[in-house]
């Protein structure tokens, strides 16, 4: 009896429809939308990935990761969101400044979007404010512009005697209207006139660097910029063979060959950005997510390219360096 009454029982069992039985979970997308190229992007994604594990997320085991490259093309990044928000992803991520992270809330309004490296996310609409970020949008704020004065003191010690800086900018960025403005109002005080000139392509650059070179200018600020951030090679070459000391904003420039920079670490922002995204497929709300603020800035200084553009680096800025490159 009891084995006829096992055998019955096994029988419903299967008898049960497929769509009742318990289903294995998804697993979740994050969409990475970029404005710039995997090749020149290595050190970031790894410290997202990383990021990532410390949230408990593997790419390819519990989590996967779509990727939509610009390739340095504004142009393309409404059609890559657009891509992403088709896949129905999770989260999507953008990097390398404003222009990934407007394109994927014209994108989207319901989808989460946590950016890695947008300077000014209130004056861009992306937020409501800082502490609370309301709709759909939260991420990291690397205070790019906020620190315009300080890169201009630190160029000013550089070069006492500047009387004139040039001020490269890319008119493709949102962001250089305010850029300009900043460049100019801390000048001001220091009696620096400020000459503007502009890039958005590699044939431009070379215009560009001509341009400065007839300026006279005595020193360069290399505005923020993704155009400008993946040529930073050609830049900081550019710079060095015009003899004018520049200052960035990322030391990824200075390893380049740049003099110096100050600014926050990239891999600490996409770090801290995959944090968020953990949190936020674990069923947070980007609105209950207060934009990430910088914990440190980094000042780096080139030794090598000083002293080839027969400079003394005052004891003020080697004193204070977080790194010096020999």
């Amino acid at each position: 009896m009891r084995r006829r009454q096992l055998i019955l029982l096994l029988a419903g069992a299967l008898a049960v429809p497929r769509t009742l039985r318990a289903q294995p979970k998804p697993m979740p997308v994050i969409g990475w939308l970029h404005t710039l190229s995997a090749d020149r992007s290595a050190a970031v994604i790894a410290a997202f990935r990383e990021g990532l594990r410390e949230a408990g997320y593997i790419d390819g085991q519990n989590v996967a990761i779509e990727y939509r490259w610009a390739e340095g093309q504004y142009d393309r990044l409404t059609d890559l969101a657009t891509d992403l928000v088709a896949r129905k992803v999770d989260v999507i991520v953008t990097g390398a400044g404003t222009v990934s992270a407007v394109a994927a809330k014209k994108a989207t309004s319901t989808i989460p979007i946590v950016f890695a490296v947008v300077s000014d996310p209130v004056g861009d609409g992306l937020v409501d404010s800082l502490a609370r970020p309301g709709g759909n949008v939260t991420g990291f704020s690397p205070f790019s512009l906020q620190l315009t004065a300080k890169r201009l003191e630190m160029l000013s010690d550089l070069q006492p005697r500047a009387r004139t800086i040039a001020l490269l900018v890319n008119p493709k960025q949102p962001l250089t209207p305010r850029i300009i403005s900043y460049v100019q109002e801390a000048a001001g005080p220091r009696g620096l006139s400020v000459h503007v000139t502009s890039a958005g392509n590699e044939r431009e650059l070379d215009d560009a660097f001509s341009a400065i070179a007839q300026s006279h200018a005595d020193a360069l600020f290399v505005g923020s910029d993704p155009f400008f951030y993946n040529r930073r090679q050609e830049i900081a070459a550019l710079a060095f063979r015009a003899g004018i000391p520049a200052i960035y904003e990322l030391r990824d420039y200075v390893a380049a060959g740049g003099l110096i920079s100050y600014g926050t670490r990239l891999d600490d922002a996409y770090r801290q950005t995959a944090g968020y995204v953990g949190r936020i497929l674990a069923g947070t709300k980007p609105a209950d997510l207060p934009v990430q603020e910088p914990t440190r800035f980094e000042l780096v200084v080139n030794l090598k390219t000083a002293e080839a553009l027969g400079l003394k680096v005052p004891p003020s800025i080697l004193s204070r360096a977080d790194e010096v490159i020999e």
